[in-house]
């Protein structure tokens, strides 16, 4: 499946916010810490350009730009 970096990072931050609330339904509400994680990174990278989870997935292989832009006038 070829899918863009954007794609990839809206499924990542999706999948956290969803098992974060799962979590803390199930287990603890502690767990919402991780889910105000997600949404300030998401926040911190729309305002920075800087973005961990593009990092990664550029170095297993995923092609593209999300949170960099910068780099995509390159």
């Amino acid at each position: 499946m070829n899918m863009s970096m954007e794609k990839w990072i809206r499924i990542i931050a999706g999948s956290f916010i969803l098992i974060s609330v799962t979590l803390a339904v199930l287990v603890s509400k502690w767990w919402l810490i991780w889910t105000a994680f997600v949404g300030v990174n998401l926040i911190q990278s729309s305002l920075t350009g800087w973005c961990m989870a593009e990092k990664i997935l550029k170095k297993i292989g995923v092609q593209g730009n999300c949170c960099n832009r910068l780099d995509a006038s390159k």
